[in-house]
């Protein structure tokens, strides 16, 4: 339907703009309200600068303050008031992290104790598989030494004066000599020490009062090549010297019948002055007469009593034995060293006599004496023309005549 023209719509139209003016106060108002806000919320920004800006410590020290050494805010920054220090292990996390490296490390120190334990075990066993080597080797060695001495080569056996033996053993200082034992023959009474079916030795006796008076020239006959006639002796129990009732003229007999001579003397001095006493008095005895053969020291225990040697030492004897020699040496003669022996091995020091030729005296057996001798006694009670009973036989080894 058409209006009509002269239709009044000023009343809706006046409603209509009154419910706009409403709405548009509305929204002023809350963009009033957000500035406001805005400006509130600036504002104590604003503050909160200026009061930074006046701050007397710097905003990292106060940083700093507001945390631990660790990076963790303090009970203060937390809770406010006192300063409290938070530390790692206060917190479970740190606490559960400790925990975790306590046990590691328990287990890395068992591991490593249980490798040391397995270490030293084995030390122990290696230790343990030496030592027993070691013992093994020791245990052969001693099986060595316990093997019969009598066929080692290395010892030799001493038959002492009371009766009793020991095996001593061969120094490997001392020169051995070099016989061969099977070389030895007898021919018509007379010992003889043949190599490629040659002679190489010289028969001989020794001669003292003992054998009272000798017929040298039946010596020469029977094939005696040289005589070891003795000069005198001092007592074994007063001291004194003597000279042999028979030397003068059993070295002048020896000589006439052209034997080769040599020379010993019964020693029993205590001190090296009573050895040169000694060789002085062997020296004053020769005389005019050639000795080519050694003169002798004899030096002996006696049987059934006391020497007055017998408090000697083995240096003492051996001292006094040098000194002897060498007084004999000195004068361009050959001296040389009687023993048996024992006497040799136990009683002297050969080291300190290694110059110094031997006679050996080992009656009765084919001789076992280790080191080089140049002289053997091998009977005590030998038989030969020219001697009233027992005669001491000799063979030597060394062609002292052309010496």
């Amino acid at each position: 339907m058409k209006l009509n023209d002269n239709y009044d719509d000023n009343f809706e139209y006046g409603n209509e703009r009154m419910s706009g003016t409403a709405i548009f106060i509305l929204v002023s108002l809350f963009i009033l309200l957000i500035l406001a806000v805005v400006l509130v919320i600036s504002g104590n920004a604003n503050k909160k600068k200026q009061s930074s800006s006046v701050s007397t410590k710097p905003a990292q020290v106060e940083a700093e303050e507001e945390t631990d050494i660790y990076g963790m805010p303090s009970t203060e920054s937390i809770l406010g008031g006192e300063k409290e220090k938070l530390h790692p292990d206060d917190l479970d996390i740190f606490s559960d992290y400790n925990k975790k490296k306590d046990k590691d490390n328990k287990e890395v120190t068992d591991t490593t104790n249980e490798k040391e334990k397995a270490d030293a075990e084995k030390k122990s066993e290696d230790k343990d598989k030496n030592q027993d080597k070691t013992d093994d080797k020791k245990s052969e060695e001693e099986n060595k030494d316990t093997k019969d001495p009598s066929d080692d080569g290395k010892h030799t056996l001493v038959k002492y004066r009371d009766g009793t033996e020991e095996w001593v053993a061969i120094s490997n200082y001392l020169t051995r000599n070099n016989y061969d034992l099977t070389k030895f023959t007898i021919q018509n009474g007379i010992l003889k020490y043949e190599d490629d079916g040659k002679n190489k030795s010289f028969w001989g006796t020794d001669i003292s009062k003992y054998q009272g008076t000798v017929d040298f020239y039946a010596l020469k006959d029977a094939g005696v090549d040289f005589v070891m006639l003795k000069v005198g002796g001092r007592g074994y129990s007063s001291g004194t010297i003597t000279i042999d009732e028979y030397f003068a003229d059993n070295i002048k007999k020896a000589s006439d019948a052209g034997l080769g001579i040599g020379l010993y003397f019964y020693s029993q001095a205590v001190t090296v002055e009573e050895a040169t006493e000694e060789a002085n008095v062997v020296l004053n005895a020769i005389g005019e007469y050639k000795i080519t053969y050694p003169i002798a020291y004899d030096m002996e225990f006696v049987e059934n009593d006391t020497a007055r040697i017998e408090g000697l030492s083995k240096a003492d004897k051996t001292t006094i034995a040098k000194t002897f020699m060498d007084a004999i040496s000195a004068k361009g003669y050959r001296p040389s060293l009687y023993g048996n022996k024992e006497w040799l091995i136990k009683e002297m020091d050969l080291t300190k006599l290694a110059g110094y030729e031997v006679w050996l005296s080992q009656p009765g057996d084919l001789p076992d004496y280790p080191y080089k001798f140049s002289m053997w006694q091998y009977s005590t009670s030998g038989k030969v023309n020219g001697i009233t009973g027992p005669a001491n036989l000799n063979i030597c080894f060394l062609d002292y005549s052309n010496k």
